[in-house]
């Protein structure tokens, strides 16, 4: 499993381009990491990819 060092985050697309208030994400096999841009030593959650897809299916 790769460390958090190991992982290029990005800014998710959803989260816009105003403001500070952003989600990265960072893509593992089979998973998607996601974090607050803001506190990106903080808090953190893994999600399966298939239910990150669906999940942007229905915020998109």
């Amino acid at each position: 499993m790769s460390t958090d060092s190991q992982l290029e985050w990005f800014k998710s697309s959803y989260s816009g381009s105003e403001g500070d208030d952003c989600v990265e994400v960072a893509l593992v096999p089979g998973a998607v990491r996601v974090r607050d841009s803001k506190q990106s030593d903080g808090l953190r959650f893994e999600v399966a990819s298939p239910a990150w897809a669906e999940f942007l299916g229905f915020v998109g």
